[in-house]
Parts: C-alpha cells; sequence; structure tokens
C-alpha cells in the first residue's frame, strides 16, 4: 500500500521561483495499480495533493492521519467490503467520498448513497466528469470542513471512531454492536446533547422512538464497562427527559 502519510514528489522549482502551495488532498482507494497510477497522475497534473490506499484498512487510516479534504473509494477491495469502509469514515468524519465501482445495479448506487456517499460515479468512467464531480464535492464541503478528532479520549476511556474500537486503561473493551451504536453517537457529538429519540432511530430505527426503557438498560451496561463509579457518571452523564452527552 502506498504510505498515506507520503507527499507527492514534485520537481524543483525553476530559477528560484518559489513553489506554489498544494491544492486540496485527495484521498484515492483502489485495487487496482493502474487506476491508482492514472488517477495519480491525472489528479496531480491537475495540482491535487494524492495519496493513495488499496485496501479498506489502508483507507479508514489514510483518512484517520492523511486529513484528506476529499476521498474517492472504490467499493470492490481485497479486505473489507467499500460500503463497510464509508460506514467506517462517516463514524467521525464529514470529509467527501466519491464512491467508484463497476456495480451498475440501482440497488447499490442507492446503498451507498444512504450509508454517506456525496456521489457514485460508475466504472468505467471519463476523467474530466470525475474531476468535476470531485470539484463540486469539494465546494459543497467547503463551508462545513471537519475538524473532530477520530478519537476521542476521556479520563476514564478512549474512543477510536476510525477503527471502531474502545480501550480503559491500555485495554480493550468489548462492546456489543448496539453499545458501540450508542457510544458512537455521542462520541461524534462529545459534549453536546444527544436527543433519546434521536438515538433510538439511529440505533435501533424510526419504529422505536418512543422505547426510551431501551437506552437506560444500555446506558447502565456501558456505564459499567467505562466508568469508574458506574452509579455515579463522569463521562455518559443523563439529561432527565432529553437525552445523554459524552464529557470528556
Amino acid at each position: 500500500m502506498t504510505d498515506p502519510h507520503a507527499s507527492p514528489s514534485r520537481n524543483a522549482p525553476a530559477h528560484g521561483t518559489p513553489e506554489p502551495p498544494p491544492g486540496p488532498r485527495v484521498l484515492v482507494v483502489d485495487d487496482e495499480p493502474q487506476i491508482l497510477r492514472a488517477m495519480r497522475i491525472n489528479l496531480r497534473a491537475r495540482g491535487y495533493d494524492v495519496i493513495t490506499a488499496d485496501t479498506g484498512q489502508g483507507a479508514l487510516r489514510g483518512v484517520s492521519a492523511g486529513h484528506p479534504q476529499a476521498v474517492i473509494l472504490d467499493l470492490g477491495l481485497p479486505d473489507i467490503d467499500g460500503l463497510e469502509v464509508l460506514h467506517g469514515i462517516r463514524g467521525w468524519s464529514e470529509v467527501p467520498v466519491l464512491v467508484l465501482s463497476a456495480r451498475t445495479d440501482a440497488a447499490d448506487k442507492v446503498a451507498s448513497l444512504d450509508a454517506g456517499a456525496d456521489d457514485y460515479v460508475t466504472k468505467p468512467f471519463g476523467m474530466e466528469e470525475l474531476l468535476a464531480r470531485l470539484r463540486a464535492a469539494l465546494r459543497r464541503a467547503a463551508p462545513h470542513a471537519a475538524t473532530d478528532s477520530p478519537v476521542v479520549v476521556t479520563e476514564s476511556f478512549t474512543v477510536d471512531l476510525a477503527n471502531k474500537q474502545v480501550s480503559r486503561e491500555g485495554k480493550p473493551v468489548h462492546l456489543s454492536p448496539t453499545e458501540w451504536g450508542i457510544l458512537e453517537m455521542l462520541a461524534r457529538n462529545e459534549g453536546k446533547l444527544v436527543g433519546q429519540k434521536e438515538i433510538l432511530h439511529e440505533v435501533w430505527g424510526p419504529s422505536y422512538g418512543g422505547q426510551s426503557h431501551y437506552l437506560r438498560v444500555y446506558l447502565a451496561g456501558l456505564r459499567r464497562k467505562l466508568e469508574p463509579d458506574p452509579a455515579h457518571p463522569r463521562h455518559l452523564i443523563t439529561e432527565a427527559g432529553m437525552g445523554y452527552r459524552l464529557i470528556r
């Protein structure tokens, strides 16, 4: 895999002319070397700062460590399905994601957009069209550039949103998928009140909006696993009648 930290090589400027600053950083994720090479050449020729990955794990590391301003993501990756990668990115980042895929079924496009993709381009594609879609995605995202860290560190535990891991005192903590879904929402909105109905809708589905007892049960479980004193929580705070918030 190409090192996500590596900066693109550039020729030294002639006659001492200052080198222009790089354009937006774009992470290109594809397991086909010829596509990665073509994308790298075309994007760099137009002033973009390009980093690449050829696996799903590499893509998640690239977003976390490389801080790209846009991601071009192929769905057909060798280790993790592209949709799972997209879900992982959306767990903590709002970076624009353009999905590339040879899948032409409408259901695949809908699934990608529902998972948080900003656009969907089918293979084979024209480079000029792809570049136009990339420019549009960057324009839409410019006022909403994400600054949040993919890792939320409290005094008692750490939540790694990119890798979907939780640790306490340096040791991993096993969470059920439902517990993770709740904690992920709170960590994404660290310090902010997250409403009961919002959590229920996101984690359980739209028909569970009134089932607040579910949340009480699962929050109690999370506190037992993560809080130093579960009876007197310091981090997973209940706002009576409204919702919950995560405090560092």
